[in-house]
């Protein structure tokens, strides 16, 4: 390849369909049991909360990806409000970080959804020989470049969106038209806490809006087709996911759908139209997961190449061939197929949010204090967004602290590590700087 990255290579549909992609894959196969266990009877509203929240946050990247598109988006927006510092690397892999675990986790219930066409009791070892499988497969295509992922996005998306719209109505169908909790009722046992909690969660439902900023510099006209696209995706999903989660609620009580949270929309469809009904689910999660990894495999790596070509975190070639990006490309996909090897669901889901939110916070801070004339940002709606993420993983944090302690431990002294990496590797690069010229992108 002459160049890393495309300018102008995707229109604003596939851009669209990319963000989407992203979204529907991860959010609703996924997240929809998980946030059901924390915000109980009431988890279509944290959907619903969940997609405010990711609309006030769209408004910082929105405003400075239309003033300043790049192929690195959310490295971009970090180096112009911290510069080349600690917080812009740290707060960068923060991110990557919380998209390959993204991955893992979409791919984790593409191994899932695919086992509930088989009946299989025990499944302890196919989900993640199934998982780092299909990771790899997302591989092999990202090589082939971008037009095949632009291509394989618009249909993927088109049969996604169609495909679980259909299973929300057949499942509303089934219950009537009722919109009412299938409990019979709306449930008492579910506290403020434990609420902010599940909408904490489903803001990971929403964030694939961000792979829009990170393809910035390779979307067509991008001044003005880089929020369109946001707002665009982000309507689109929170329509869907509203019909699944009343689709699901309305069917499924919430003990039942905590039961089956890794693969509760199969479940839902049951009642409606038996195994026909599986099949089809599992059909849809299967096109919607593989699809979410491509294009997230694809953003991140972007992303990562970036950060190298600013000299925020090192590079080494280990050998290989090709360009840095194929190379953060293999580190990528080695990262998540080890995630979804070795943990489970809901520790996935936990660590992606925490780690995404403080990022979010981050961001948003920045901007509010460095850039906020520069792209003509109110400050209200950054005040907002910051208050809000802060509510939610505060939240979040006290209920995981109480059920899974050692997943806050894990996650706080990841996020340490990660800080203290960053200004040990900027530290020792600034002392070697001019020798440093000659040797950026290792050996």
């Amino acid at each position: 390849m002459s160049s890393t990255y495309e300018s102008g290579s995707l229109s604003l549909t596939a851009t669209v369909a990319m963000g989407t992609g992203v979204m529907i894959g991860a959010g609703i196969f996924a997240l929809t049991g998980q946030v059901a266990e924390y915000a109980g009877d009431l988890f279509p509203l944290a959907f619903l909360l969940a997609a405010i929240i990711s609309g006030f946050s769209a408004y910082t990247y929105i405003r400075v990806t239309s003033k300043y598109p790049s192929a690195g988006g959310i490295a971009m927006i970090l180096e112009k409000a911290y510069g080349n510092t600690m917080m812009t690397g740290a707060c960068a892999l923060l991110m990557a970080f919380s998209m390959i675990i993204n991955e893992s986790l979409v791919a984790r219930t593409f191994g899932t959804y695919t086992l509930q066409l088989f009946r299989v009791d025990n499944p302890a070892w196919q989900v993640p020989v199934l998982a780092v499988g299909l990771i790899v497969l997302a591989f092999l295509v990202n090589i082939a470049g971008n037009k095949l992922i632009g291509a394989i996005s618009k249909i993927t998306a088109a049969i996604k969106i169609f495909g679980i719209l259909g299973f929300a109505l057949a499942a509303l169908w089934a219950a009537g038209w009722s919109f009412q909790p299938a409990a019979g009722g709306l449930a008492d046992n579910t506290s403020a806490t434990g609420f902010l909690a599940g909408v904490a969660l489903a803001i990971l439902a929403y964030k694939g809006f961000t792979t829009i900023t990170n393809s910035g510099g390779e979307v067509e006209n991008p001044h003005k087709n880089v929020g369109r696209a946001i707002m665009i995706s982000l309507v689109i999903c929170v329509v869907v996911y509203m019909l699944v989660a009343l689709g699901v609620g309305s069917t499924l009580t919430v003990d039942q759908i905590v039961k089956a949270k890794d693969y509760s929309l199969a479940e839902a469809s049951r009642p409606a139209l038996g195994d026909y009904g599986v099949w089809f689910t599992v059909a849809i999660a299967i096109v919607a997961t593989s699809s979410g990894v491509l294009a997230s495999i694809f953003a991140v790596s972007r992303m990562l190449a970036m950060l190298t070509d600013m000299n925020i975190i090192p590079h080494r070639h280990f050998g290989m061939p090709g360009d840095i990006q194929k190379h953060t490309l293999v580190y990528t996909v080695v990262t998540a197929a080890f995630l979804a090897a070795f943990f489970d669901l809901s520790r996935i889901a936990s660590l992606g949010a925490i780690f995404y939110l403080v990022m979010d916070i981050a961001i948003h801070w920045g901007v509010l204090r460095h850039l906020r004339e520069d792209v003509q940002a109110k400050a209200w709606v950054l005040m907002s967004a910051i208050a809000m993420d802060a509510a939610a993983l505060v939240a979040f944090l006290i209920i995981k602290g109480a059920a899974d302690p050692m997943i806050v431990v894990i996650a706080v002294a990841a996020i340490a590590a990660i800080f203290v990496f960053e200004r040990f590797y900027l530290a020792r690069r600034r002392s070697v700087e001019p020798a440093h010229e000659t040797g950026a992108h290792g050996h």
